[in-house]
Formats: structure tokens, C-alpha cells, sequence
């Protein structure tokens, strides 16, 4: 009796043992069927890929923008012919390789001037509060004295108020003149308050001519920094400094590229009272610019606007976005939209230039009424924005897809330094040009049923595990049952 009931025990053990690894296997399987695949996106449009390269770009278009799940696009995925996900990176939209933009601005000339006879000259220099020079002075004796020695000072230099340039000082161009022909060379120094001077090394101009050939060297190259004001010395033993007619300096600012403007197709919208129209978006955009379509009818109108947006969760009720219309909305632009004719064409401004880039997923233009107006009926707009870039890394078979519009997606984009090793933004890769079907194109079959036939297996593979579990342990109940009577 004994013997038999350490039989039952073992095989219940070995039943519940069984029972516990299907349970497991089948959490397994749930948990790996709960991966993402093509079913649980939306919107896939096919990717065509021109040339060959390693890495290849896509310029997300307005059309992939305002149909995403989400504003930030984490719910976009780059799939190969098994539906498989590629490595990628989303690059923003202001994201960019960087650029030098050359800048120059304009100064202001102070001769500096000593008697021949005085040593070391001392300037008496007077500055407003803002910092601007306003005067230098070189001190002089007073009375007859000062007539005498004003006949022999001599110019020694040349004082640069850049008080008003805002780049650091890379070149500077003199325009400039003197009494003979030759090499000038004079020593730079460089201060912000006029006190304290700090030595920028030394420049040279030069003008020479010889049968009838002439060559000038006015460009003297500045170490790259910032400074308020320059100093130009010559040489004590030199007969006289130059005589600067004018002077301007140049320097170079990084600049981001930015990515091109992306438009929306025409938005309807609906006249809240006379005089104010709403759209709204499908998510809260960074808005760039907005354009009023202004109907054929009106030949000739001037409509002066006040356009305004605001961000509300979608989930808002409408009674409750009424109530909340003068403690959300902000202004983003005011300007006069117009249709004239002139010089027997037809001029119109249609376009308003966004002062802010806040996301916004509502719209309001309100016209002045003193006005021409836009119409019985809300005009369509179109919005702008700057395009973001998805850099991905081809691997797997073609035919490649764009996947977005799945609610439920975490973002899964890498940095594009982790993507691309060793990538430099001032000098990023040669990546192929990547081609992406409008929205209306449909996903090439063969992927749609490669990646439900996945699908199907995963879901058909845990409920047999799941059912020959069930059954195992009915199998061994009944034995047990049956043994015991």
C-alpha cells in the first residue's frame, strides 16, 4: 500500500512538474508572440533603395509626420522582407551637418597721435556707459606750447572700436594709404576695457608697384578670438603709421544646416464666428510657417491676421476647450495677407512666418474686420514644418518597409554616433538616398504574408503547447483516479 502510494505521489510530481514547464513554455511564447511585427502597425509604405551604400537616408515627408502615432515618431520602424526591424537613427529637425557661415562687420577708426619729442604717449580716451568709444584724445600741453607741438606729433598707430561685433576675429581688411611704396609692419594687441592689453603677434600691409604692375596686401589674419577693441602700433623707429581710410573685420560662426521645409496637403477648417476660423492637427507639430489659400474670388483683398495656437490633449472635451480658449492660446504670427494686382500682374502674400516653434495641435486666425476680409467660408492652410531624417543600416533581404502608426511603440531609434562608428557631424558619411512611396501605396504582399504567416505560427505554436499541457495533466488525474479504485 505504501509502495503503491509513493507511485501516485511520483506521478502526480511528474504531472505537476510537466504542467509547470508548459505553463512556462507557453509564458515564453506569449511573451516572444508579444514582440512587434508588421500586423501591429498601421501604416507601412514600401522603401526603394537607389545605388548601393551601407547606410541609407529617408526624409520623413509630412504626409508619414501627421499619420505617426506619435509626435516624436517612436513608433517608426524600418522592416525587411521577413519583417524583421533594422537598426536606425532619427535625427531631429534641426539636427545637421555644421557649417562655416562667414560674417563680417563694420568698425570704427581712432588715430592714435604723440608728440615727437614725448615718450611713451598716453591716450586719453573717453567711453559711454555701453562701452562704445566715443573719443581719443593724446595728451597735450595747453597754450603755445600745444600749437607748437600739434605741428610735430607724429601718427603711431591706430586705435579698432569692434565694440558692436559679436564673432570671434579671424581676418581684418584696412583700407589704407601712404607716401611711398613698401612693406608696413606693426605689432597687434587686443582688449575689452581699454586697461588691459593682451598681444595678438604682429600684421603686415604692403603696396608695391613696378613697371607699370602693382600688387597690394591690405588682409591681416587675427588669432580666431573675440575682443572689443584692437590696437594697430608701429614701430617706434617707423617715420609714421599709415593713414586708415577704413577697416572692417571678418569671422566664421558654426552654423547647423537645417533640413528643408515639409508641407501639409490643404487643411479644412470651420468659421468659429465672423472673423475667426480653427484647424486642427492630427498632433502637436513644431510649426514653421502657415499658408492661407486665398480663394479665386477674391481678386483684390488686404486681410489684416492675428494667428494664434495652442496645445490641448485630445481627450479634452469640446465644452471644456471653449472654456479654456483665453488661458491657452498664444500667438505665433500677425501680418497682412493681401491679393493685388500691380503693373498688370497679380502680387499676393499668402504666407505667415511662425515667431515660436512650440508644438501646437490647434490652430486660430483672426482677421481684422477693418479689412477686405478672407471670405464667407474658412480658407484651407497648409502647414510646414522642418523634415526629420531616419539614417537605418540595410541588412536581411529587400523588398525594406517604413512601419509607423502603432500606438503601442516605445521608441527604438539609436544615437546616430552608436549607428555610425567613428561619425563626425561637420564631415558625416556617404549614405544612400533612400526612396519612399507616397501614403496611398500598398506594402508589397509577399511581406504582408510572410510576416501574418509568422504571426499565425507563434499564436497557433502556444495554444497547442498550451492544450497538450491541459491534456497531460487531465491523462494523469484520470490514471491516478482510476488506480485508486
Amino acid at each position: 500500500m505504501t509502495i503503491m502510494w509513493k507511485e501516485k505521489k511520483l506521478h502526480l510530481r511528474s504531472a505537476v512538474r510537466f504542467t509547470v514547464a508548459a505553463l512556462c513554455a507557453s509564458a515564453a511564447l506569449s511573451s516572444f508572440a508579444a514582440k512587434e511585427v508588421v500586423a501591429d502597425f498601421a501604416q507601412k509604405l514600401p522603401i526603394t533603395l537607389q545605388g548601393d551604400s551601407l547606410w541609407w537616408s529617408i526624409s520623413i515627408p509630412m504626409e508619414v509626420q501627421m499619420s505617426a502615432a506619435h509626435a516624436d515618431l517612436r513608433d517608426l520602424r524600418v522592416l525587411d522582407a521577413n519583417g524583421e526591424a533594422m537598426a536606425f537613427a532619427l535625427q531631429s529637425t534641426a539636427a545637421g551637418p555644421s557649417t562655416d557661415a562667414w560674417r563680417e562687420g563694420a568698425v570704427r577708426l581712432f588715430p592714435l597721435r604723440a608728440p615727437v619729442v614725448a615718450g611713451t604717449p598716453q591716450a586719453n580716451i573717453r567711453v559711454e556707459q555701453n562701452g562704445t568709444l566715443v573719443e581719443v584724445r593724446t595728451a597735450t600741453p595747453t597754450g603755445q606750447a600745444a600749437e607748437q607741438q600739434q605741428q610735430q606729433q607724429k601718427l603711431y598707430g591706430w586705435l579698432i572700436d569692434a565694440s558692436k561685433v559679436d564673432f570671434a576675429l579671424d581676418r581684418l581688411e584696412l583700407d589704407w594709404s601712404s607716401a611711398s611704396d613698401g612693406f608696413q609692419n606693426f605689432r597687434i594687441e587686443a582688449s575689452d576695457d581699454l586697461q588691459h592689453w593682451r598681444d595678438w603677434g604682429t600684421g603686415q600691409i604692403a603696396r608695391l608697384s613696378f613697371e607699370g604692375e602693382g600688387l597690394d596686401v591690405n588682409e591681416v589674419k587675427l588669432p580666431g578670438q573675440k575682443a572689443r577693441y584692437l590696437r594697430l602700433l608701429w614701430p617706434s623707429d617707423a617715420a609714421s603709421a599709415v593713414q586708415l581710410r577704413g577697416a572692417r573685420v571678418l569671422g566664421s560662426t558654426r552654423v547647423a544646416a537645417q533640413t528643408p521645409l515639409i508641407w501639409s496637403a490643404p487643411l479644412t477648417g470651420k468659421q468659429e464666428k465672423d472673423g475667426e476660423y480653427r484647424w486642427s492637427l492630427p498632433q502637436a507639430l513644431p510649426l514653421q510657417r502657415v499658408r492661407v489659400t486665398l480663394a479665386e474670388s477674391l481678386n483684390y483683398t488686404v486681410a489684416p491676421v492675428d494667428l494664434s495656437g495652442r496645445n490641448l490633449p485630445a481627450s479634452t472635451p469640446v465644452g471644456q476647450r471653449r472654456e479654456r480658449d483665453d488661458n491657452y492660446w498664444y500667438q505665433l504670427a500677425r501680418g497682412v495677407l493681401y491679393r493685388l494686382p500691380v503693373d498688370g500682374k497679380t502680387v499676393q502674400v499668402d504666407e505667415l512666418q511662425l515667431a515660436s516653434q512650440q508644438p501646437v495641435n490647434e490652430l486660430r486666425l483672426r482677421v481684422d474686420s477693418r479689412g477686405a476680409g478672407l471670405g464667407p467660408q474658412a480658407p484651407q492652410i497648409s502647414v510646414a514644418m522642418r523634415a526629420s531624417r531616419l539614417v537605418f543600416l540595410a541588412r536581411g533581404s529587400a523588398p525594406y518597409v517604413l512601419a509607423f502608426s502603432n500606438p503601442n511603440a516605445r521608441a527604438a531609434d539609436l544615437p546616430l554616433a552608436v549607428l555610425i562608428p567613428n561619425y563626425n557631424p561637420d564631415k558625416p558619411p556617404v549614405w544612400g538616398n533612400a526612396a519612399l512611396a507616397p501614403l496611398s501605396a500598398a506594402v508589397q504582399p509577399a511581406t504582408q504574408a510572410k510576416a501574418q504567416s509568422a504571426q499565425d505560427w507563434k499564436k497557433y505554436g502556444l495554444w497547442a503547447v498550451l492544450l497538450l499541457g491541459v491534456g497531460l495533466l487531465a491523462a494523469m488525474a484520470m490514471s491516478l483516479m482510476k488506480k485508486k479504485t
